[in-house]
């Protein structure tokens, strides 16, 4: 057996003698019990020790216990009972380690937990946004009893979005909304408890203006909302037609929308992989804290004639007691915590106690999986520690760690993802082997992992010399390297997989984003409602320019015209071009029109074979398009113009028929639509607001909305938002986690510390050599998962036949894993002081 250190880690001298003298040593000795107590325990464990060492050794025959069959359920059960005892009786510092472990097993089993009742949440999220949904316009419906006309009313209040439902009874028994016991009259109005509070703040006097119209009757209850901050209400209106909303008789849809497309799987498997990886790394690391004090504790026991089998086995029973008492920590966690879920919000992610419950079959899984985990883990890591009766010697290393099974599974990883590459598509019905991504990840992942101490361990193997405090840490690393990379496992997996995940959606973010070609000079708001002649068009128009804050507004009314001698009144296909009428002063903004005056009519952007040429009879009630009886027709004048959109012109201006309003009879359309452009003044405190009260006083249907500048996917957008919520999240995890073991690792050196301490060695360079202990790691590991990620990003990206857009991209990511580490590296540093001090020195 070679040896990194000469010296092993001895079970203590005095405890040694006193347990020759007593001839009934206990293991426990090693945890700083006192004498009396270690006396009166040690013969118990003393006897329990000889009874399992001469199990099946009798006068009777049998073999040696060295030789017993390593499935012997009996001596595993023995076993495993014994180490569960030196887990709850090794006096103050057993329980502080197993606690430390439960602690961090804890942490790991509520973020598990929480992943698990992920189904659930979103199951009961779609089933209520599914039950207050109403379907589509339903042409053949006639007015009955149990209908009723209903419009959205959605708005939003500086910048926080407000669900609303306008709604009109048309017969005695309409049925009720889900939260609610009836359908509000005309005038009334009912409010989810996050509007009313929100209404009945001092500084929301400018909203309560906006549904001044109608009074608050009711709240809406849980089985309406998707979550507890939801701002939802549902108001009676009289102002509802068939023109301006759409008739049903129930509530509630059972449409599933639209199938994913390969591409959007693909991103909602990864992102699960990545925030589910560090979880699974941490509960690994955090059954193995306190291993050195294990490990002299069970040299005693080798001391009192247990042989290497049953010394595995009796760690295995400690690591099984902490995961277990894990399970019961991170489930009391998930339960006390998901009792405050409903108050924390999460990128406008917000549910209800009552959603977050595991999927029962997750649940079962996580508690089994996690102290099968824990025996799995403790049993690897004893292989590679040699423990004597005399003492344990853990420093040696017999040979450095293979390298090849490291390199073989990411090796295999990439080997499952290679054949897919080009085989991704956006098609809704392609299909998408999603288990064979997921391992493929997961093997990349893990072997990044895995080559984490290989790298460390050769790195710091090659340091000699240097400040006091740098040599301090090489040798602490030369003695501990595989700890060390086990600290910052958890940070490389995370940072691997999230540079992986950054660099697919950043290559497919093009194709789920429009852009809608607005610049900075464009105006930013967009007021629009259907109107019903003239008169209505116009005073809508004056309403809005005279709100406080608006300013550069711009209208026109927006309309379909159909071609002159189609028969069928119905056929949605029929040939339509787009009319567009607006005062001369209007047309100017978004057009090259040159002379204008009233009466004048142009042509943009029409196709040589489009039927409204000039002197064409057009049908300016288009089939399709209202209840129009027949056509009526109106004639291109022959004087018509072709002009070109502005170049600064936004990207929907109207290609079609464009007219100034004495032109075209605007009575006489069908479903005229009204579209105003505007800016507001910054100088006046909630003009946006003011504009939005505006609307609402003029049509509680009508909309305002703030243009973007980019149109996004929404199901990308909501993958997209899961992995920040669930990124958020996993750092938080990540941070905690990385606390409790750094404070393990000092707990477990805070003797030498002290030692070093009284031997003169400053503070300073201690901290220093810490700092460097943690650094070290950190800036392999970083390396190492910037490598490793951007490999699987590079692959992954293939798959969808993509390439990189943006390789700077990836520096944030390594940025946040290096704050995380320095931010557990501060917070540690506290702790670090208190216990240089001189009665660390104690022991008994």
């Amino acid at each position: 057996m070679s040896s990194r250190s000469q010296t092993p880690h001895t079970a203590g001298v005095a405890d040694t003698a006193d347990a020759r003298a007593t001839d009934s040593p206990h293991p426990a000795d090693t945890a700083g019990t006192s004498g009396a107590s270690r006396a009166s325990r040690a013969a118990g464990a003393s006897r329990a020790a000889g009874a399992s060492a001469s199990a099946g050794a009798g006068p009777g025959g049998g073999r040696p216990r060295g030789l017993r069959h390593p499935f012997d359920l009996a001596g595993w059960t023995r076993d495993l009972g014994l180490g569960a005892r030196f887990a709850v009786t090794g006096g103050r510092q057993g329980w502080t380690r197993t606690l430390l472990t439960a602690v961090g097993v804890g942490l790991g089993v509520a973020l598990l937990l929480l992943a698990a009742a992920v189904p659930s949440i979103l199951d009961n999220r779609r089933d209520r946004g599914q039950d207050r949904s109403v379907v589509g316009w339903n042409e053949e419906m006639k007015p009955g009893p149990t209908t009723f006309l209903r419009a959205s009313g959605d708005t939003e209040w500086r910048g926080q979005e407000i669900v609303g439902s306008l709604l009109r009874a048309e017969g005695a028994r309409p049925p009720a909304p889900p939260g609610v016991s009836v359908m509000p009259r005309p005038g009334e109005m009912m409010v989810s408890p996050a509007l009313r509070d929100l209404l009945r703040r001092d500084d929301s006097g400018v909203l309560r203006e906006r549904f001044a119209d109608y009074r608050v009757v009711g709240t809406v209850a849980d089985e309406g909302l998707l979550g507890p901050a939801e701002l939802v209400y549902l108001a009676g209106s009289d102002r509802l037609t068939e023109k301006n909303a759409h008739r049903a008789d129930h509530f509630g849809s059972d449409g599933q929308g639209e199938p994913m497309s390969a591409v959007l799987i693909l991103l909602a498997v990864m992102v699960c992989v990545v925030l589910l990886m560090p979880v699974a790394v941490f509960v690994g690391t955090a059954v193995r804290f306190g291993g050195e004090q294990r490990d002299r504790r069970l040299a005693a026991l080798r001391l009192v004639g247990a042989d290497l089998r049953m010394t595995h086995r009796i760690a295995a029973g400690e690591s099984l007691v902490g995961a277990l008492l894990g399970l019961a920590v991170g489930c009391a966690m998930f339960l006390i915590g998901r009792q405050f879920i409903g108050s924390v919000t999460v990128w406008d992610i917000n549910v209800f106690p009552s959603d977050a419950a595991p999927h029962p079959a997750l649940a079962a899984l996580i508690a089994v999986a996690v102290p099968a985990c824990a025996v799995l883990v403790t049993l690897l890591a004893l292989r590679g520690i040699t423990i004597e009766p005399l003492g344990v010697v853990r420093g040696g290393t017999p040979r450095r760690r293979r390298l090849w099974w490291r390199l073989a599974l990411p090796a295999l990883g990439f080997g499952l993802l290679l054949p897919m590459i080009g085989d991704v598509s956006y098609d809704a019905d392609s299909d998408l082997n999603t288990y064979q991504v997921a391992a493929g990840a997961v093997l990349v992942l893990v072997g990044v992992t895995a080559l984490l101490p290989w790298l460390v361990e050769g790195f710091v193997n090659r340091f000699r010399g240097g400040p006091l405090s740098w040599q301090l840490a090489i040798r602490r690393l030369q003695l501990s390297s595989g700890t060390a990379a086990r600290t910052v496992s958890g940070v490389t997996v995370a940072v691997a997989g999230a540079v992986a995940i950054q660099m697919l959606f950043a290559g497919v973010q093009d194709d789920f984003e429009k852009d809608t070609g607005r610049d900075a000079g464009d105006p930013r708001i967009g007021f629009s409602r259907g109107v019903t002649d003239s008169a209505d068009a116009a005073g809508t128009i004056t309403a809005i320019r005279e709100t406080p804050g608006a300013r550069d507004v711009v209208a026109r009314v927006r309309a379909s015209i159909g071609k002159a001698g189609v028969t069928d009144r119905n056929t949605e296909n029929a040939p339509v071009e787009e009319l567009f009428i607006a005062d001369c002063t209007s047309l100017r903004t978004y057009y090259d029109i040159g002379a204008c005056e009233d009466g004048d009519v142009f042509r943009s952007g029409l196709s040589p074979s489009s039927f409204a040429k000039p002197g064409a009879a057009v049908d300016i009630t288009p089939p399709g398009y209202g209840d129009a009886p027949k056509e009526h027709l109106w004639t291109v004048p022959a004087t018509a113009r072709t002009v070109a959109p502005r170049a600064d012109a936004p990207a929907d201006v109207v290609r079609g028929i464009v007219a100034t309003p004495s032109a075209v009879p605007i009575d006489d359309l069908t479903d005229p639509w009204l579209l105003i452009d505007l800016d507001t003044d910054p100088a006046v405190r909630d003009s946006l607001e003011q504009v939005r009260n505006t609307a609402m006083r003029i049509d509680p249907s009508a909309a305002v909305l703030a243009y973007a500048d980019i149109e996004r996917n929404e199901r990308y957008e909501d993958i997209q938002t899961g992995l920040f919520v669930g990124a958020t999240v996993t750092l938080l995890l990540i941070g905690a986690s990385m606390v409790v073991t750094q404070l393990e690792q000092l707990r477990d050196r805070r003797r030498l510390l002290s030692v070093l301490v009284a031997f003169g060695t400053r503070r300073t360079t201690l901290a220093y050599s810490i700092l460097w202990q943690t650094a070290i790691p950190v800036a392999i590991g970083l390396a190492l998962s910037l490598a490793g990620g951007a490999a699987l990003g590079v692959v992954l990206l293939k798959m969808v036949d993509r390439s990189v857009q943006d390789w700077s991209a990836l520096v944030p990511m390594v940025g946040i894993g290096a704050g995380v580490i320095a931010l557990v590296t501060l917070v540690s540093l506290p702790p670090l002081w208190r216990m240089m001090r001189p009665d660390g020195l104690r022991t008994e």
